[in-house]
């Protein structure tokens, strides 16, 4: 098995590759993929080439920077790894040098934009050491661990600087855009040294008229005390949308934690209690009114969630049979504790739970796209089996799965590094 560099013109190459075939397809395939990674080498070096300057002097800003001559470096391509002698620069009056081929070429520490790609997108959903199995099991690749690590946090680091700087197309959505919900929510990772801590996921879902959902998108953020950068964030994103989708109506939709209700009321015009938990305080009455009828509990649970879920009105009216079941009869402590919880429940956020309206209007009424990010987002990345995280770390992570969870996002995120080039300046 040979690949063979036969011609050089111009912008063109032309590669002959001789393999031997095998009556084990299995082994003439990874023989192909051998090849075929021994061609990627040899056109990434030449690609390489291609970029690099003549050798001229380049003025930058007010100063003349020389070439120093051609010097070999190594660069890591989705094939293999490649040696390319490169102009590198230098002032004469000494100093940093400067290597025009790397940032033509948009070089990241040493690997080319599509190793890059391909790495940083395997991080955001497995962690290293499977991340390293999978490029040599099924790329033919061999990639140290350490590498794949700084790899991924050079471009993570890129997609958080550039996050409010870079603003990103919406995704293409089958129908006009009625309704934007907004939602945030928290789930907890281990941090190796506070134990466990919060982290925070927001999502801008888009709804049509219909109140079909169209694509969302998702925010991650590492715990943090008092929230405020990922709450900036949001922000940044919500104003957005605001402005691609001015006659949208901006819909809140949480369940009853405080703090996320005093950012939504500011954000949104309005705010919708998450039906599924205003219906899960129900249990309680249900056991209160038929405490030995386990069916007939079920029976009133469900007929009475389709009135919560249909009917005006609906809340007000549980909200007086819960008060009245707590002081017409006599029950347990545990479940008078139930039904008060359920009480205060009901009388703090009644006004957020006219769903039969909601309805009527295709809002959404449930955040189960919030606590589904919190699964998909966070939770199935970050809280595997005996991981442990630093807050650096946890934010490179999610900034990358938040950018590949979000439809369009990651291939323009490299379409913009592709146009502005990575962050190398003489």
């Amino acid at each position: 098995m040979t690949a063979k560099l036969i011609n050089v013109e111009g912008s063109k190459i032309k590669i002959e590759l001789t393999l031997e075939l095998s009556r084990s397809m299995l082994d003439t395939e990874i023989n192909i993929q051998k090849g075929l990674n021994e061609v990627g080498c040899i056109a990434s070096k030449e690609a390489l080439k291609y970029l690099d300057t003549d050798g001229s002097p380049l003025k930058i800003g007010e100063e003349i920077w020389k070439s120093k001559g051609e010097q070999p470096k190594e660069y890591q391509t989705p094939y293999g790894e490649v040696i390319v002698n490169r102009h590198v620069y230098q002032r004469s009056v000494g100093g940093k040098t400067y290597c025009p081929l790397e940032r033509e070429a948009r070089i990241i520490i040493t690997s080319t934009p599509l190793l890059a790609k391909q790495v940083s997108s395997k991080m955001s959903g497995m962690a290293g050491k499977e991340v390293k199995n999978d490029l040599l099991e099924n790329h033919g690749r061999k990639v140290a661990l350490s590498y794949i690590q700084r790899l991924s946090e050079a471009v993570g680091s890129v997609v958080q600087a550039k996050e409010e700087a870079w603003s990103y197309a919406p995704p293409k959505e089958d129908s006009q855009i009625a309704t934007v919900g907004i939602g945030l929510d928290g789930t907890c990772m281990l941090m190796c040294e506070d134990g466990y801590r919060e982290a925070m996921v927001g999502t801008v879902s888009l709804y049509d008229s219909e109140g079909e959902r169209q694509p969302t998108i998702y925010l991650g953020a590492a715990p943090e005390y008092g929230k405020k950068s990922f709450l900036e964030r949001l922000e940044r994103e919500i104003e957005r949308a605001k402005n691609r989708y001015p006659e949208a109506t901006l819909v809140g939709i949480a369940d009853g934690a405080e703090s996320n209700w005093k950012f939504l009321e500011k954000q949104t015009e309005e705010q919708i209690l998450d039906f599924y938990h205003a219906s899960g305080y129900l249990g309680a009455l249900a056991e209160a009114l038929h405490p030995n009828t386990v069916s007939k509990q079920k029976e009133w649970l469900t007929e009475n969630c389709r009135e919560l879920k249909h009917e005006k009105g609906k809340a007000g009216e549980l909200l007086n049979l819960m008060k009245e079941v707590k002081e017409e009869k006599s029950h347990s402590k545990n479940l008078t504790e139930k039904l008060q919880a359920a009480i205060t429940y009901y009388e703090n956020h009644q006004h957020q739970m006219d769903y039969a309206e909601y309805i009527e209007k295709k809002y959404p009424i449930g955040s189960g796209v919030t606590e589904a990010a919190c699964k998909t987002l966070v939770k199935q990345r970050l809280c595997c089996s005996g991981m442990r995280w630093k807050e650096k770390g946890a934010g490179i992570i999610l900034s990358l799965r938040a950018l590949v969870l979000t439809k369009e996002r990651w291939s323009q995120f490299w379409a913009k590094l592709d146009q502005y080039g990575f962050p190398v300046e003489p």
